[in-house]
């Protein structure tokens, strides 16, 4: 029982860490959708600098775009991964409290 116990609570553990994960992509993503939506409302010419390290570095729009919605799709793919792996341990946490009950 004891095992299964400390089991169940290393399960838990691993839920929260991916819960966690889950908001903190959560809030990349919408950052980045805002940023996403700011470059719709700017011109072709607009000038955009990307922070690299302390220093402000020119980027034209298009490539910023794309990095941009590159993020995105990446940022996707990974909360998609995390549900998935929450999905599991949800599933696991339910056997684990069946066998203690």
């Amino acid at each position: 029982l004891e095992k299964v116990v400390k089991e169940y609570q290393e399960i838990q553990k691993d839920f929260s860490k991916s819960v966690i994960s889950r908001q903190q992509l959560e809030s990349q993503k919408q950052e980045n959708e805002s940023i996403q939506q700011e470059f719709k409302e700017l011109k072709d010419d607009a000038v955009i600098y990307k922070m690299i390290g302390p220093v402000l570095v020119k980027q034209d729009k298009a490539d910023a775009t794309q990095n941009v919605d590159k993020r995105l799709e990446y940022i996707n793919g990974e909360i998609k991964r995390i549900e998935k792996i929450i999905k599991d341990l949800e599933e696991k946490q339910e056997k684990k409290k069946n066998e203690v009950a």
